[in-house]
């Protein structure tokens, strides 16, 4: 399973961290970061392998920009 974080369109709300910490927190520039993650070349994105998606779907759900994505 992949976790995808389109970081540059992230505004900042929180929402991930607070529900997912494991996996979620906020940086210095006042986005979220994905733990972990690899930047894929071609599209900028954060990405991240996991094997179970955990709480992470539910920080897809509660973001309100929808741009992290949890393909199974």
């Amino acid at each position: 399973m992949k976790i995808t974080h389109e970081r540059a369109k992230c505004i900042g709300c929180g929402n991930c961290a607070a529900i997912c910490p494991k996996f979620w927190k906020m940086a210095e520039d006042g986005k979220s970061e994905l733990l972990g993650s690899k930047i894929n070349s071609q599209t900028g994105n954060h990405e991240l392998e996991v094997e179970k998606v955990e709480c992470n779907q539910n920080a897809a759900d509660s973001c309100p920009v929808t741009i992290i994505h949890v393909e199974k």
